[in-house]
């Protein structure tokens, strides 16, 4: 059985003081836009949405699907544990998306990917979809798609 976990970056918010509150700039909403339309026409029909408490993160998840649901897991400087528990991915099934923030979103692909916990950097808005499946009794997880609004 494969399933899906699509770590979903914020797209690009404003500056300010209080780090919760800020809101995507009309870049932001542009980006969240185009990379929902592209997710939507290619996700199946069960999707889980969790989104970090930020206003950038739950506007992001909100172009995709306005009923998603929050996790103060997923603020910003939570950990890659963090963001796995919450998940319960591959566990769970189906498929996940996470919207929350960097480092830790990086760092968490690069964990499932390679093993080892490193500074992966992604754009603002960008998505990596990661698939878990067993071959011949062995757990694999794969880039299924590494995008950024920019390349849509």
């Amino acid at each position: 059985m494969k399933t899906n976990l699509i770590l979903w970056r914020h797209a690009e918010a404003e500056d300010g003081p209080d780090d919760l509150s800020r809101s995507l700039t009309e870049r932001g909403h542009k980006q969240a836009r185009k990379m929902a339309q592209w997710l939507s026409a290619r996700l199946p029909s069960h999707v889980r949405i969790l989104a970090s408490e930020a206003l950038r993160a739950r506007q992001t998840a909100a172009a995709l699907d306005p009923a998603h649901q929050v996790d103060a897991g997923l603020n910003p400087g939570a950990s890659t544990d963090a963001y796995l528990q919450i998940a319960n991915w591959p566990e769970y099934g189906g498929t996940t998306i996470l919207v929350g923030h960097q480092p830790t979103l990086g760092r968490l692909a690069a964990k499932l990917l390679s093993g080892m916990e490193a500074d992966w950097a992604a754009k603002k808005g960008a998505i990596w979809w990661l698939q878990y499946r067993l071959r011949d009794g062995k757990a694999q997880v794969g880039l299924k798609a590494m995008l950024a609004p920019d390349q849509l």
